[in-house]
């Protein structure tokens, strides 16, 4: 069990509370336990903070505090062709362990809390406990359980196959039952499946519906992997929460997700990683496949962020994976100012949007006062240049810092 830090105050930071448009600039930020306290003028702040018993005070001057990044589409136990196949041979206590350090160094790269979009088994859940309870380092983890899809469709080796209505009825209310905060399914084919194609439908019409009544009905939204532009919109206009990788979204179906209030989790790193591929030794026909749907996929997030469909980062990749010189989470950040968001934008997209998403924008995602502590500290200023997120100083999860060049 972790121990009780002292009283932090971070002192003289320009802040971004994970909206607002106006970064505040010589603010201080008091956490005491595991909440933000109090945010304000540094003096005014450093003042009430006096009151504590030995507050530690971080002279923060340049520098900038963010809220903890949230990655919307992460798989801890990810198994893919090539060396990560391996992840798929292990026994349930040796993939605890994997995904019990997956998410030890997804939070190392200032990721503080996670949804996971599909995991064999139901491991997820117990993580997520030893996580909250204080006994495992990790982000926050709000999971889906595991992905539901047709018999033979995406994902298959490692999810809750289903047929007919009856069939993902039953799937969704099972991983409702094990405690899953959203259902996540397979709307069409994807990268790692060899004898699939990205375009294919992989849902009927009654299939679709059976999951989003159930779903809805218990309180949760429903995600789904998604590829082809028809049975995309299809799925919006049936109810669908939110798109995940939309590698063919056009002008309408953008309109429409902005109509209904769709989010878009464009995971753009999974079809512009090849040093990744690489260093896995991943087939070369799932190389081929991916690398393929750059351009298309590249335009997708082009057309979206145009058309103002709100966008939730997620990596697909594993959050810290070392990619171009930095984790996967942060390239994606970049990639996505590349398309053409503000740094602003990118980061909102990386911290409330995911919050709002989860229902949790009041306690993460945000700096305020009464939310979690979940805080980074970054060298230079990120609303300037989205780089800058490549050197954080600082984590904090929940009061508790897990990560200090300053000490």
């Amino acid at each position: 069990m972790q121990t009780q830090q002292r009283d932090l105050v971070i002192a003289g930071a320009r802040v971004f509370d994970g909206r607002s448009e106006q970064v505040a600039e010589n603010q201080g930020v008091w956490v005491s336990a595991d909440r933000i306290r109090r945010v304000g003028p540094v003096d005014d702040v450093l003042r009430e903070a006096s009151t504590a018993a030995d507050p530690r005070v971080l002279d923060a001057a340049g520098a900038t505090v963010v809220p903890g990044l949230i990655n919307m589409h992460v798989h801890l136990d990810l198994a893919l062709p090539g060396d990560l196949a391996r992840v798929a041979m292990l026994d349930d206590p040796a993939l605890a362990l994997h995904m019990a350090e997956e998410a030890r160094l997804s939070l190392l790269a200032g990721v503080t809390s996670v949804r996971l979009t599909g995991t064999y088994g139901h491991i997820d859940f117990a993580l997520r406990d030893s996580i909250d309870s204080g006994r495992t380092l990790g982000p926050r983890i709000f999971t889906a359980g595991q992905l539901v899809c047709s018999t033979g469709g995406h994902g298959w080796q490692r999810s809750r196959e289903a047929d007919g209505p009856a069939g993902f009825a039953a799937a969704v209310r099972d991983q409702i039952k094990h405690g899953a905060d959203f259902i996540k399914l397979s709307l069409s084919g994807g990268m790692a499946g060899e004898h699939e194609k990205v375009t294919t439908s992989q849902l009927r019409d009654d299939e679709l519906d059976a999951v989003l009544e159930i779903a809805h009905a218990w309180g949760r939204k429903v995600t789904a992997h998604a590829g082809p532009a028809l049975p995309t919109m299809e799925a919006i206009r049936r109810g669908l929460d939110c798109v995940e990788h939309g590698y063919e979204l056009t002008d309408e179906l953008c309109r429409l997700m902005v109509e209904r209030g769709v989010t878009y989790v464009p995971t753009i790193t999974v079809t512009r990683c090849r040093e990744f591929f690489n260093r896995h030794r991943m087939p070369v026909w799932m190389q081929d496949r991916a690398l393929a749907w750059g351009d298309r996929h590249w335009e997708s997030l082009e057309t979206a962020i145009r058309h103002g469909v709100s966008i939730a980062l997620g990596s697909d990749m594993p959050p810290h994976a070392e990619f171009d010189g930095t984790s996967a989470t942060v390239r994606e950040l970049e990639f996505m100012v590349q398309a053409g968001m503000t740094p602003h934008a990118a980061l909102t997209a990386a911290t409330s949007t995911g919050a709002d998403w989860l229902g949790k924008g009041a306690t993460i995602g945000c700096v305020r006062e009464g939310a979690f502590a979940d805080l980074l500290l970054v060298a230079g200023d990120p609303l300037a240049d989205i780089s800058a997120m490549r050197e954080l100083s600082l984590i904090v999860k929940g009061g508790r810092t897990v990560l200090d060049q300053h000490a």
